[in-house]
């Protein structure tokens, strides 16, 4: 099969939204998009019906209808519509294996009423083997313009492997002629709280000790894409909150979670959640070892 970028449509305004921004990032990839809608309901295809017998008329309609409107707007992309009589958790999961990312609508904190986020989307965050991006309906209108806006911000924890994060992040940023700012927040440890506040001294170690295994991270990618512009920092801060202030006017927020292990219950880290629901721009969720 060829690489594809596959996005979940469910008719809702943040699907919509995701299908808009997998069409844009498939075209800058030079990839494949497939839209997918999922529902158990769905009556086997039939040879030839008339519209108003056919019973996924709606759900083909959902389709096509946005499979034109992609087309239109990237005349050279190729768009196929899927039609998948199945559970939509199951469907999505399986859509992603085979994909090179999967995209679905997110709303972050507001009232969850998508079918695909409500009951589908934060499961198949967490158990997808391939990276996930959520994609809000509606970007922020109070955004001022800045080269941030350009930027694509990766969230790095310094301990463990990074390479599945730092790929997905240096390629993104390559392909949409983008700048990359790594981050790496830290809290401040009780040891180096004094009555006034904090040890410069024991904080300026921190720093450096953390640059270093930064610097360490980063270097074989920058090799590997001499294009991308590369800025880093280093945050005393809650690592979650660090992270979402950091890409409050990104293009896209890169976060990591622990890849699911058979027979262990799936788990998003603090950053992630963070990340997921007051994040205002698009989020990929990239799992790695």
């Amino acid at each position: 099969m060829q690489p594809v970028v596959t996005v979940g449509l469910d008719g809702s305004p943040e699907s919509l939204a995701a299908a808009h921004w997998a069409a844009d990032e498939a075209q800058k990839r030079k990839l494949s998009l497939r839209l997918l809608h999922a529902w158990p309901l769905l009556a086997p295809e039939p040879t030839r019906v008339p519209s108003e017998v056919d019973q996924n008329y709606w759900a083909k309609r959902l389709v096509h209808t946005a499979q034109g409107e992609l087309q239109a707007r990237h005349p050279g992309l190729v768009v196929v519509g899927s039609l998948v009589a199945e559970d939509a958790q199951n469907a999505l999961l399986q859509a992603a294996s085979e994909s090179e990312m999967l995209v679905l609508g997110s709303r972050g904190l507001e009232p969850v009423e998508s079918y695909f986020l409500g009951d589908v989307s934060m499961p198949v965050v967490a158990r997808s083997d391939r990276p996930v991006v959520l994609v809000r309906a509606e970007p922020r209108e109070d955004a001022p313009a800045s080269a941030a806006a350009n930027r694509v911000v990766v969230a790095l924890k310094l301990h463990g492997s990074s390479d599945d994060l730092l790929d997905f992040a240096f390629h993104t940023a390559a392909a949409r002629g983008a700048s990359l700012l790594a981050v790496h927040g830290r809290s401040v440890p009780l040891h180096a709280r004094v009555p006034w506040g904090v040890d410069h001294d024991v904080t300026e170690e921190i720093k450096r000790d953390a640059q270093k295994e930064l610097n360490k991270a980063l270097r074989p990618w920058r090799e590997k894409y001499p294009q991308v512009e590369v800025a880093d920092s280093i945050r005393l801060a809650n690592p979650a909150k660090a992270v979402v202030q950091a890409a409050e006017d990104a293009a896209v927020l890169v976060v990591g979670r622990r890849a699911h292990r058979h027979g262990l219950p799936s788990h998003l880290g603090p950053v992630t959640q963070a990340a997921i629901h007051h994040g205002r721009c698009p989020v990929a969720v990239v799992p790695h070892d």
